[in-house]
């Protein structure tokens, strides 16, 4: 059997529990078709770069699974059918990461950004004191238009 990653993205007027119920739908496809879900992440409902079919956001889910293709070919063709699925996507991979998908891994944990080191200054630091401001304007000459 081979490795593979699938992330869909279902409509955002379902519920979360809509969601995860849709999800393992599809993960019992899998199953009875001789694979298994190693591992299924619900990142939760995020707007999308763009419109999809009239939705501007969606629920994200992550399957790794490990499946005959098969298996994979059946449970696309079940995505492709049901009207909560805007849009999928199924890669074979190499190898399964056990460890949580960066989506997962909370800010803090991907690593802080630190101070501003060898960069410099901020910009408008290095400025100095602002001149004083004009108190009234010249008067403009007779013929000139001010």
């Amino acid at each position: 059997m081979a490795f593979y990653e699938c992330v869909l993205i279902a409509r955002q007027d379902i519920s979360a529990a809509q969601a995860e119920a849709l999800a393992e739908q599809f993960a019992q496809i899998i199953r009875d078709n001789g694979g298994q879900v190693t591992k299924t992440e619900h990142w939760g409902l995020k707007t999308l770069t763009y419109k999809i079919k009239k939705n501007r956001k969606g629920h994200y889910v992550l399957f790794n699974l490990d499946a005959p293709a098969a298996a994979v070919l059946e449970m696309e063709r079940n995505m492709s059918i049901n009207e909560d699925v805007l849009r999928y996507m199924s890669v074979r991979v190499d190898a399964l990461d056990a460890n949580p998908s960066a989506m997962m891994q909370s800010r803090g944990e991907r690593g802080e950004r630190g101070d501003r080191g060898d960069r410099g200054p901020r910009r408008f630091d290095d400025r100095g004191p602002r001149p004083p401001r004009r108190s009234e304007q010249a008067p403009a000459a007779e013929g000139e238009i001010a």
